[in-house]
């Protein structure tokens, strides 16, 4: 954990300082960005553990990727977020493609959401789980059809996981809500499920995959039909 190195990119400077020296203070290798244009700029050249966003916007960048740039697209993001923000804020982050959202001004839950998130993405390194023709090499966070390997952005490759860890089983949107973008209970509407396996889908299929995130209607999803 000593070793691990964080992109912190907060455009608040006095947000951005306390955050790094806690964050150092902490043990964590931490490299600061106070724009976009020079996070992205950091994220490709040193290719950090984990990603601390002041805004969603970043997040999403990082996920689409650009034209003749190339970094993680999977890194996890955690996205700040203002002191009481509503929920649907951390909704919106969490569809940009964010692995979490945390206020901004609430140190000692960041600090824990940094350590469980790299914490989940070493776990298993070295399992290589086979789904049909569907790969997820948890040691690369990479997933392949065959031999070919299928660019998926954060939560679409956390949802093969999950998919392809019992492939011919419904995971109900409850489950993947709230193993997936930490959302429990049944009081927020969201498309989030149905649109992220849509693009799942749709990426693994143009690999060679046929008939996979098989929509069980008004269930979930299963990965194998």
């Amino acid at each position: 954990m000593a070793t691990s190195a964080l992109l912190l990119a907060e455009h608040e400077q006095s947000s951005r300082e306390y955050l790094e020296r806690q964050l150092r203070e902490d043990g964590f290798t931490v490299f600061e960005a106070g724009w976009t244009a020079r996070a992205l700029d950091l994220a490709e050249r040193l290719l950090p553990d984990l990603v601390i966003a002041g805004e969603a916007d970043l997040c999403r960048r990082l996920r689409a990727g650009e034209p003749g740039r190339s970094w993680n697209r999977n890194v996890p993001v955690i996205v700040l977020t203002e002191p009481g923000a509503e929920p649907i804020v951390r909704v919106r982050a969490l569809e940009c493609g964010a692995d979490d959202a945390v206020p901004r001004d609430v140190y000692l839950e960041l600090l824990a959401r940094v350590r469980a998130l790299i914490r989940r993405s070493t776990i298993g390194q070295a399992d290589v789980v086979e789904a049909g023709p569907i790969v997820v090499d948890h040691r690369a966070r990479q997933v392949r059809v065959g031999a070919t390997a299928v660019h998926l952005s954060g939560r679409e490759y956390q949802l093969a996981a999950t998919l392809a860890s019992d492939p011919r089983r419904v995971f109900t949107k409850a489950e993947l809500l709230r193993d997936i973008w930490g959302i429990r209970g049944n009081g927020i509407r969201t498309r989030t499920v149905d649109s992220h396996a849509s693009r799942l889908r749709r990426k693994l299929e143009a690999a060679g995959a046929d008939t996979v995130v098989v929509n069980q209607w008004g269930v979930g999803y299963r990965l194998l039909a």
